[in-house]
This record gives structure tokens, C-alpha cells and sequence, in this order.
């Protein structure tokens, strides 16, 4: 039954009444007004019921802590509560005035920022019989996600130790390499008519190893022990050219064309300067890399109302299917002299600031790695949607 229609039969009811009936009846509605109302006061979930206009009719206790509420919500619409929804999709479309009769539950998760970080389960229902009504629920599941995160710790424990093993053997042949530079030099030191050149070539080539142990220990370290990201509001653009800047030399020797793109108005984002500029400048080095003889470099940065979009694209050679789905490997490289650590460390920071990586390639045309960070001003992150029960 709607409410249109039980307004209907109630209100000429109560016309008939005497005014202490009257009395008696508003008395006994408010009782059972105040009766649901501690019932869904008490409740974990937070309750919302909004029209189909976004205007909040109701919420409960727990709506208002959950979601950070004011006391005056007459001029407050739930697409300002939670933005960058896609509030069309999510709540049933109407077909000549009234809802459409395919229309099921509606259900995903959400990162909340304000006014704490708190992951929630969101749901949407509507009111049966009602065709203009609403009912949100929202379910705090921030502890269980903490404890999957947990989980996922344990899991980095066991990969920091497979890394340990993994530099234990990567280190072996630069330094076998380097015991023999050494070896032929005190050999070649201890006769009275020694080539200087030749001498100053293995020292060369000795300090060319050391520099290759000195990468291999650094990039190690750094993916093991990553550090907190000291987060802060970023130009992603500024970054972006300081890390081009930083190869500009290798880029020219190389005879590397740039083309660079940027949208006029960039949002900024909420991340660690030095960290992203590590991340950015293992991308633009691996693709400057794969252009030995020259090529096209391109860097592209795009903003809309939740994102910001970074892409490094190449003309390399590209990689295989079969190579494509072990990049992110540890120590899985296709360079001779390459630590197969650079990429990982790049995932990992990227996934710290909330981002996401993607990548794309095909061979004998070139690679490109796209990056998206939530921009600075958005107060909501949409997380992948929940697996349906079976």
C-alpha cells in the first residue's frame, strides 16, 4: 500500500473524530513515531530515504556520523553528499511516470574521506509502492577491509623475503664480473710495461659493476622498504617535466622526438613529490631505454570531475603478449643489465597514492603506461562492485 493511498483512508477518519479521540490517536502516532525512531537510531547501518530529486527526506543516527551531515538539510541534496556518483545509474529509471519494473537492488562500495576515511557498503532500495522515494543503506565495512589489508601485509612479508633471495642471486654475477676486472688488473698492474689503457679500461669496466651492485641494492631497499608517502597538494605537470628534465640529456643523445599534451586547466592531487617523481622517471628512463636509435616519446595529462590521467607512450619495439603478463614481476626483465625491480616499485607507489596502472602494448609499434589518481577535491572513491553472492 502507498502512502498516497493510506493518507487516503486515514485522514477522513480522523475528520470524524471527537477532539479527545483526536487527542488520543496523535498521542498513540507519536508513541510509534518515537518507537521507530529508536529503532533506527539504534542501529549500526545508516538509513537515508531521498526522493527522486536527491532532496533527503529522513536519516538516521547513523547516516548523519557515517556521511558527516548537518543539522539543516533542507537545501541539501545527496549528490553533494557524496559526489561523483553516476546517481542516474544508480537509482531506477522511470518509464511514463512510473518506475521501471525491471529495476533490482542496487549495491557497491565507497571510500569515504569525509568527515573520516571509512569504506561503507552502499546500498540502494526502493520504497515499494512508492514511485518517487528511496531508501539508502550503508553499511561500515572499513574494519574488514583493515583486516584484509592485514592480510595483504603478510603477503608482502613473504614477497620481501623471495625478494631477499631474489637479489642474493642478482647480485652474484656483477660481482663475479667485478672479482675478474680486479683480478686481470693486479695481473696486468704487477708487469713493468702495462698499458695504461688498458688498465683504465678494466677500471672502467669495474666501476661499471659497482654502479650496477649500487642499482640492484637501491632499487631492493626501496621496494621493501617503500616509507609512508608524505602526502601533500601537487602540480602532477611540474613533476612530470622535472623528471623529463632530469633525462633531457640521454633523451637528446638518443635522438628522441618529445610530444608532450596537457589540458589547460590540470586538477591537482594529493601525493609525495619525491616518490612520484621516482615512478615518473622509472617510466620515462624504460621508455627511453627500448629506443636505442631513436624514436617518439610522448607524455600526455588530462583532468575531469574525479581524476587525473597520465600517460608515457613509446615507439619501442613493444612487448609480447607472453612478457606483458610478467612485467610487473620482481626481477623479470628483458634488459641485459636491468634489475627487473623498476616497474614493481612504480605499481607500488602508484597503488599508495590511490591510483591505478594500466599499460598497453603491441609489437613492433610501441608501449604505453597509463596512470590515474584521484584529484585532490574529491571526497568519494567508487571501489570495485562486490562479488554476488551465489
Amino acid at each position: 500500500m502507498s502512502s498516497s493511498s493510506l493518507h487516503e483512508r486515514i485522514i477522513p477518519k480522523l475528520r470524524r473524530l471527537d477532539p479527545q479521540s483526536m487527542r488520543n490517536c496523535v498521542q498513540i502516532l507519536a508513541r510509534e513515531h518515537g518507537f521507530l525512531e529508536n529503532i533506527f537510531n539504534t542501529i549500526g547501518e545508516g538509513v537515508v530515504v531521498i526522493d527522486d530529486t536527491l532532496h533527503i527526506l529522513y536519516h538516521n543516527a547513523a547516516a548523519k556520523s557515517m556521511l558527516g551531515l548537518p543539522d539543516e538539510l533542507s537545501k541539501l541534496t545527496m549528490n553533494k553528499v557524496l559526489k561523483g556518483l553516476n546517481w542516474e545509474g544508480i537509482l531506477p529509471k522511470q518509464k511514463s511516470g512510473k518506475r521501471d519494473d525491471s529495476t533490482k537492488i542496487m549495491r557497491q562500495e565507497l571510500e569515504l574521506s569525509y568527515p573520516k576515511r571509512r569504506i561503507v557498503q552502499f546500498y540502494t532500495l526502493p520504497v515499494k509502492g512508492d514511485d518517487s522515494r528511496y531508501v539508502l543503506i550503508f553499511n561500515d565495512v572499513t574494519s574488514m577491509v583493515d583486516q584484509a589489508a592485514s592480510t595483504a601485509e603478510d603477503e608482502r612479508s613473504r614477497m620481501v623475503s623471495m625478494l631477499a633471495a631474489g637479489v642474493a642471486h642478482e647480485i652474484g654475477n656483477p660481482l663475479n664480473s667485478l672479482y675478474l676486472h680486479l683480478q686481470f688488473l693486479q695481473r696486468l698492474l704487477k708487469q713493468e710495461d702495462y698499458s695504461a689503457e688498458e688498465a683504465l679500461e678494466e677500471v672502467s669496466e669495474a666501476r661499471t659493476e659497482v654502479e650496477r651492485l649500487d642499482t640492484i641494492i637501491n632499487q631492493f631497499l626501496r621496494a621493501v622498504r617503500p616509507g609512508k608517502p608524505a602526502m601533500q597538494a601537487l602540480d602532477l605537470k611540474t613533476l612530470v617535466l622535472e623528471s623529463l628534465n632530469f633525462m633531457r640529456h640521454e633523451i637528446a643523445s638518443r635522438e628522441i622526438h618529445v610530444d608532450v599534451l596537457w589540458d589547460d586547466n590540470i586538477p591537482f592531487i594529493n601525493g609525495d613529490a619525491g616518490q612520484l617523481k621516482q615512478a615518473f622517471y622509472n617510466l620515462v628512463k624504460n621508455a627511453v631505454q627500448v629506443m636505442p636509435n631513436g624514436g617518439k616519446l610522448g607524455v600526455s595529462c588530462a583532468g575531469d570531475s574525479d581524476f587525473v590521467t597520465l600517460s608515457v607512450m613509446d615507439s619501442g619495439p613493444g612487448i609480447s603478449e607472453e612478457n606483458l603478463t610478467r612485467i610487473f614481476q620482481p626481477y623479470f626483465t628483458t634488459k641485459d643489465r636491468g634489475t627487473g625491480l623498476g616497474l614493481m616499485i612504480v605499481e607500488r607507489i602508484v597503488r599508495d597514492h590511490n591510483g591505478s596502472l594500466s599499460v598497453e602494448s603491441k609489437e613492433g609499434v610501441g608501449t604505453t603506461f597509463t596512470i590515474s589518481f584521484p584529484r585532490r577535491d574529491r571526497m568519494v572513491k567508487v571501489l570495485p562492485p562486490p562479488k554476488e553472492d551465489k
